[in-house]
C-alpha cells in the first residue's frame, strides 16, 4: 500500500456534544425506582410445529422477563413428578426426611440460648488430663449372640440372649493394664465403632454388651483426676446406643401405607415396635449392678415415648432416686449430670426431676468431707484442691439445666440452701455460672457477703470474684452498690500473689471498671496490673489475658484523647515485649482507631501514640512476611494517615507526611498513599487560595511536586510508579508548575521501555501489554493540554514517546502496538484543532500558543503520516492465513478512526477508507451486522451540515453477501 496524506476534519465538539446529548423524558417517581422488583408477566400461547401439533409455551412481552426458575415453584419439575409416582424406595426417602425434621424439632425444644454440651465437651477433654497409667476392662465372651443364631420359638430366643448376659456379667472379661492416656482414649473409640459395626450387622446383644461394658467403666475412680473426661468419652458411647434404639424401633412403625408423624402418640405406634421396645428395656433391667443399669435404661429413656404418653414423666423420678444408690459422690454427681442431660433433650418441660437431683446432690455434698472420699485422696496423692474442681463440669450442667428459664425466686431458694450448707464454695460459682447474669447482678452484694464467709481450704476466693465479674460483665448491678463491689473485689484480687491467679481475676474486672467508671478508676487498675506483672517479668506467660484487657479497654473509650490521657495505658503496652504478641496489639488499636474515629485530628498527643504504634506494626515487616499481612498493616497505617488533618495549615501537613515517609518506607502501599495525599494538599492549597499565588504558595507546590518526584522511584511496581508519575504531573500541571509536569511526564516516557513482558498481578504472571496500552491511552489524553516547551521544539513530549514505543520489544503475534499507534493519530487530529476539547486553568495550550499556525499544523500532519504509515506496514504483514481476522479487525477499526477524525473530503483519505473497507470483509471474517451499523451510522451522518461528501462515501462501501 502506498502512503497517504493525512488530513484531519474540522471538530465543532459543542455542536457534537449536543447532538449525542439524551433526550430528557419527563418521569413520575411513583412509576419507577432503579431498584425496583421486575414484575414477570406470562402469557399463554399457541405454538404450531410443523406437522401441524400444537404445544403450549410460555412468552412474554417486550417489556417483562420471564424467570427460568419460576417453573419449579409450582412442584411440577421432574424430581417432584419422580418422586410421587416413586414406590416403596419413596417411603424410605420419606421416612429420611421425616427422621431429619423430627430430629431438628427434638433439638429446637431448647432454645438458643441453651447451650449444648456438645460446646463444653473439647474443653473437658483438654483440661482433665492425666499421665498416670489407666486400666479398662475387655469383653471376651462368646458370639452366641450373633444374628445367625436362629431358634424356633420367641421364648428360647429370649433365654439365649439371657444367658449371653449372663456369662458376659460373670466375669468373662479381660483387663488391660499400664495405658496410657491416648491408648485409652483410643480404646475406648475402637469400642464406639464396635458397637456402629454390631449393629449394623445385627448383632444386637454384642451391641449391648459393649454398652453395658463401658457403662461399668464409670464406677472405677483410680485414676480420678481423668474422671471427667473418661465420662464424656463412655457417654459419647451411650449416646451413640440411644440414637441406634431409637431409630430401629422408629423404623418398625412405617409401613408401606403410612409414615410416622413428627409428633406421635403411643396410639400411633404398631404392636411389633411397642414390644420390641419393652424387650430393650427388659433386656436392660436384668443388668445387675446399678450403674449400667442406670446409664444404659438412661440412654435409651426417650424410648418410652413408644410405651405411653406418661411414661418419660415416670421414668425421670425413679432413675433420680436410684442414683441414691451410688455411693461415691463423685460417681453419683456425673451420672445426675447425665440424666439431666437426657432429661433436657427429651422432656425439659419436666422441672421437678431437675431440681430434685440438684437438691439430691446438696443432701449428699457433705460426703466429699468424710473418711471414704478423705482416705481415697491419702491413697492416690490427691489435694482437696485438686479434688474440688474435678465435680465443676457435672455440678455447672446441673445447674444449667435447672436454671434455665426458672424464675429468680429460684435463686433465692438456692442461695439460701447454700448458706445452710456453710456457702460451700464450690455450690456457690456453680451458682453463679448457672443463672442469668441479670439475677446475679441484682444480688451483687449479697453474694460478696457469702463469698466472704466462704471457706476457702477446697476452692480459692478469687475464683467466686471472678465468676462474679464474668456475670457483671453482662448485666449491671445497682448503680448505688457499683463502687463497693469493684472495692471489694479489688481488695481481694490485689492481695494474690500467684500472677497468674491475679491475671485471670484482673482481666475479668478490668471490664466492669471501664464500663462504670471513669478513666481515673482504669489507670489505677491498669498501674495494679503492671506492678503485679513486671516483677520475674510475669508478663511473659500471660500475653492473652494482657491482650483480653487492652482490648476491653480500647472498646470503651473510643475518644482517643481520653485513651492516651490514661497515664499507665502506654507503659501497659511496653509490656507486649514478643514482637508477634505486640504487633497483633498494635492491629487491634488501630482496627478501633479506624472504626470509631469520626473526625479529621491532629492532637499531638493522639498522633505521636498511634506513629509509635504504627511503626512498631511497620517494623514487624521483613522478608518473610506474607503479601495479605503486608496489605492489612498498610491498610491500618493508611486509616490512620488519612485521618490525620492540620486543616488550612498546610506546611504542619506536609511535615507530617514527610516525618511518615520516613517511618513507613518498607511498605508500598502506604507510600503511595502518602504521594496520593500530597497531591490532594496540593490542590487543596489552590483552591483555597483561589488562584492568589503568592511566592510563599508556589514554593509550597514545588515542595509537594518535589516530595512526590523524591518519592516515586522508591516504588516497586512500574505501574504504579508510571501511573503516580502521570497523575503528578497532571497535578503539577493544575497548579502551573510547568517544568515540574514536564520532568514528571518525561519520567514516565523513560521508564516505559523498562516495562517487563509479564507482571505478577494477584499471584499470577499476566502479559503487561494491555496494562501498558490504558496507561498510554491516559497519556495521550494528558499530552492534549501540555504545552510545548520553548526549548524543545513542536511536541517534543509526543515525538519522544512516539520514538519509545517504536522502539519498545513487542510481542511477535500482539496487535498493541498498531492499537496504540491509532491512539496516537486520534490524540494528534485532537491536536490539529483550532479550539482543544478541554483545557486546565491558568495554562496555556497549543491551540493558544500556536493559534492554529501553518509550521505547526504541517509538523503535525508528519507525524500523522508517519504513524499511519506504520499501520498500514502492519496491516500488509498480516496478509497470512492465520492473521486474517486480525487484518479484518484492525482494518475495520483504521477505518473507524478515519471516519471519526480524518478530513474524508480529501480524495486520497477517501480512497484509503474505501479500501479499509474492503479488507475488512475480504476474508469473510468480521461481522455483518457490525458493517450493517456502521453504514447506517455514515448514512445518518451524511446528513448532518458539511457532512454532505459522506453520501457519496457511502455508495462506495458495498456489503457482502454470504451465500
Amino acid at each position: 500500500m502506498a502512503a497517504f496524506p493525512w488530513h484531519s476534519r474540522n471538530r465543532n465538539y459543542k455542536a457534537e456534544f449536543a447532538s449525542c446529548r439524551l433526550e430528557a423524558v419527563p418521569l413520575e417517581f411513583g412509576d419507577y425506582h432503579p431498584l425496583k422488583p421486575i414484575m414477570v408477566t406470562e402469557s399463554k400461547t399457541k405454538k404450531v410445529s410443523r406437522k401441524g401439533s400444537t404445544s403450549s409455551t410460555s412468552s412474554s412481552s417486550s417489556s417483562s422477563v420471564v424467570d427460568p426458575l419460576s417453573s419449579v415453584l409450582d412442584g411440577t419439575d421432574p424430581l417432584s413428578m419422580f418422586a410421587a409416582s416413586a414406590d416403596p424406595a419413596t417411603l424410605a426417602a420419606a421416612m429420611d426426611n421425616s427422621r431429619k425434621k423430627r430430629d431438628r424439632d427434638d433439638n429446637s425444644i431448647v432454645g438458643s440460648d441453651f447451650e449444648p454440651w456438645a460446646s463444653k465437651r473439647g474443653e473437658i477433654l483438654a483440661r482433665y488430663t492425666t499421665t498416670e497409667k489407666l486400666s479398662i476392662n475387655l469383653f471376651m465372651g462368646s458370639e452366641k449372640g450373633k444374628a445367625g443364631t436362629a431358634t424356633s420359638a420367641m421364648s428360647e430366643k429370649v433365654r439365649t440372649r439371657l444367658e449371653e448376659l449372663d456369662d458376659f456379667e460373670e466375669g468373662s472379661q479381660k483387663e488391660l493394664l499400664n495405658l496410657t492416656q491416648q491408648d485409652y482414649v483410643n480404646r475406648i473409640e475402637e469400642l464406639n465403632q464396635s458397637l456402629k459395626d454390631a449393629w449394623a450387622s445385627d448383632q444386637k446383644v454384642k451391641a449391648l454388651k459393649i454398652v453395658i461394658q463401658c457403662s461399668k467403666l464409670l464406677s472405677d475412680t483410680s485414676v480420678i483426676q481423668f474422671y471427667p473426661s473418661k465420662f464424656v468419652l463412655i457417654t459419647d458411647i451411650l449416646d451413640t446406643f440411644g440414637k441406634l434404639v431409637y431409630e430401629r424401633i422408629f423404623s418398625m412403625c412405617v409401613d408401606n401405607r403410612s409414615v410416622l408423624p413428627d409428633h406421635f402418640s403411643p396410639e400411633n405406634v404398631n404392636d411389633t415396635a411397642k414390644e420390641t421396645c419393652l424387650n430393650w428395656f427388659f433386656k436392660i433391667a436384668s443388668i445387675r449392678e446399678l450403674i449400667p443399669r442406670f446409664y444404659v435404661e438412661a440412654s435409651i429413656l426417650k424410648c418410652n415415648k413408644f410405651l405411653s404418653k406418661t411414661g418419660i414423666s415416670e421414668c425421670l423420678p425413679r432413675l433420680t432416686c436410684m442414683v441414691r444408690g451410688i455411693g461415691d459422690p463423685l460417681v453419683s454427681v456425673y451420672a445426675r449430670a447425665y440424666l439431666c442431660r437426657v432429661g433436657m433433650e427429651v422432656a425439659p418441660h419436666l422441672k421437678e426431676s431437675l431440681n430434685k437431683n440438684f437438691f439430691d446432690f446438696l443432701l449428699t455434698f457433705k460426703q466429699i468431707h468424710g473418711d471414704t472420699v478423705q482416705n481415697q485422696l491419702v491413697l492416690q496423692g490427691v489435694e482437696l484442691p485438686s479434688y474440688l474442681p474435678l465435680y465443676s463440669p457435672a455440678m455447672d450442667w446441673v445447674f444449667q439445666c435447672v436454671s434455665y428459664h426458672a424464675p429468680e425466686a429460684l435463686l433465692t431458694e438456692m442461695m439460701e440452701r447454700c448458706k445452710k450448707l456453710g456457702n460451700n464454695a464450690l455450690l456457690l460459682n456453680s451458682v453463679m455460672s448457672a443463672f442469668r447474669a441479670e439475677f446475679i447482678a441484682a444480688r451483687s452484694m449479697d453474694f460478696i457477703g457469702m463469698i466472704k464467709e466462704c471457706d476457702e481450704s477446697g476452692f480459692p476466693k478469687h475464683l467466686l470474684f471472678r465468676s462474679l465479674g464474668l456475670n457483671l460483665a453482662l448485666a449491671d448491678p445497682p448503680e448505688s452498690d457499683r463502687l463497693q463491689i469493684l472495692n471489694e473485689a479489688w481488695k481481694v484480687i490485689t492481695k494474690l500473689k500467684n500472677p497468674q491467679d491475679y491475671i485471670n481475676c484482673a482481666e475479668v474486672w478490668v471490664e466492669y471498671t471501664c464500663k462504670h467508671f471513669t478513666k481515673r478508676e482504669v489507670n489505677t487498675i491498669l498501674a495494679d496490673v503492671i506492678k503485679h506483672m513486671t516483677p520475674d517479668r510475669a508478663f511473659e506467660d500471660s500475653y492473652p489475658q494482657l491482650q483480653s484487657i487492652i482490648k476491653k479497654v480500647i472498646a470503651h473509650f473510643h475518644d482517643f484523647s481520653v485513651l492516651f490521657s490514661v497515664e499507665k495505658f502506654l507503659p501497659f503496652l511496653d509490656m507486649f515485649q514478643k514482637e508477634s504478641v505486640r504487633v497483633e496489639v498494635c492491629k487491634c488499636i488501630m482496627e478501633v482507631f479506624i472504626k470509631h474515629q469520626q473526625e479529621p485530628t491532629k492532637d499531638p498527643v493522639i498522633l505521636n501514640a498511634l506513629l509509635h504504634v504504627c511503626k512498631t506494626m511497620h517494623d514487624s515487616v521483613n522478608a518473610l512476611t506474607l503479601e495479605d499481612e503486608k496489605r492489612m498493616l498498610a491498610y491500618l497505617i493508611n486509616g490512620f494517615i488519612k485521618m490525620v488533618s492540620f486543616g488550612r495549615d498546610f506546611e504542619q501537613q506536609l511535615s507530617f507526611y514527610v516525618e511518615a515517609r520516613s517511618m513507613f518506607c518498607n511498605l508500598e502501599p502506604v507510600l503511595v498513599q502518602l504521594i496520593h495525599s500530597v497531591n490532594r494538599l496540593a490542590m487543596e492549597t489552590r483552591k483555597v487560595m483561589k488562584g492568589n499565588h503568592s511566592r510563599k504558595t508556589a514554593a509550597f507546590v514545588r515542595a509537594c511536586v518535589a516530595y512526590c518526584f523524591i518519592t516515586i522511584p522508591s516504588l516497586a511496581g512500574i505501574f504504579t510508579r508510571l501511573n503516580l508519575y502521570l497523575h503528578s504531573g497532571q497535578v503539577a500541571l493544575a497548579n502551573q508548575c510547568l517544568s515540574q509536569a514536564d520532568a514528571f511526564f518525561k519520567a514516565a516516557i523513560s521508564l516505559v521501555p523498562e516495562v517487563p513482558k509479564m507482571i505478577n498481578i494477584d499471584g499470577k504472571m499476566r502479559p503487561s501489554e494491555s496494562f501498558l496500552l490504558e496507561f498510554l491511552c491516559n497519556f495521550f489524553s494528558t499530552l492534549l493540554i501540555v504545552p510545548d516547551h520553548p526549548e524543545h521544539g513542536v511536541l517534543f513530549l509526543v515525538r519522544e514517546l512516539l520514538n519509545v514505543i517504536q522502539d519498545y520489544t513487542w510481542e511477535e503475534n500482539s496487535d498493541e502496538k498498531i492499537r496504540i499507534y491509532t491512539c496516537v493519530l486520534h490524540l494528534l487530529s485532537a491536536m490539529s484543532q483550532e479550539t482543544y476539547l478541554y483545557h486546565v486553568d491558568k495554562v496555556d495550550s497549543n491551540d493558544s500558543l500556536y493559534g492554529g499556525d501553518s509550521k505547526f499544523l504541517a509538523e503535525n500532519n508528519k507525524l500523522c503520516e508517519t504513524v499511519m504509515a506504520q499501520i498500514l506496514e502492519h496491516l500488509k504483514t498480516l496478509a497470512k492465513d492465520e492473521a486474517l481476522k486480525r487484518q479484518s479487525s484492525l482494518g475495520l477499526s483504521f477505518f473507524n478512526s478515519i471516519l471519526a477524525h480524518g478530513d474524508l473530503r480529501n480524495n486520497r483519505l477517501n480512497q484509503l477508507s474505501v479500501n479499509l473497507w474492503h479488507l475488512a470483509q475480504r476474508h469473510g471474517c468480521v461481522d455483518t451486522r457490525t458493517m450493517v451499523k456502521t453504514l447506517e451510522y455514515i448514512k445518518k451522518q451524511s446528513k448532518q451540515p458539511d457532512m454532505g461528501h459522506l453520501t457519496e462515501l457511502a455508495l462506495r462501501l458495498p456489503l457482502q453477501t454470504r451465500t
